[in-house]
């Protein structure tokens, strides 16, 4: 089992030209062009308990390494 990264760029709702980066870390027995796929029940969820953040766009990469789908 493999842990990803989905990292999240945010933009808060109240000040849209502000934006950061936060990352959901979980194990996957899947590839990153799959968890590309995958994401957006986890995007939802995150979104749901986060109502004054948009997010943007996303990626998927492994911890500690330069890959990213």
């Amino acid at each position: 089992m493999n842990t990803i990264n989905l990292v999240l760029t945010l933009c808060s709702v109240m000040s849209p030209n502000s934006c950061e980066e936060r990352s959901i870390i979980f194990a996957a027995d899947f590839s990153l062009k799959q968890c590309v796929m995958a994401a957006q029940p986890y995007i939802a969820r995150w979104a749901g308990e986060h109502p004054n953040w948009t997010t943007v766009k996303y990626r998927c990469e492994y911890p500690n390494h330069n890959d990213k789908a």
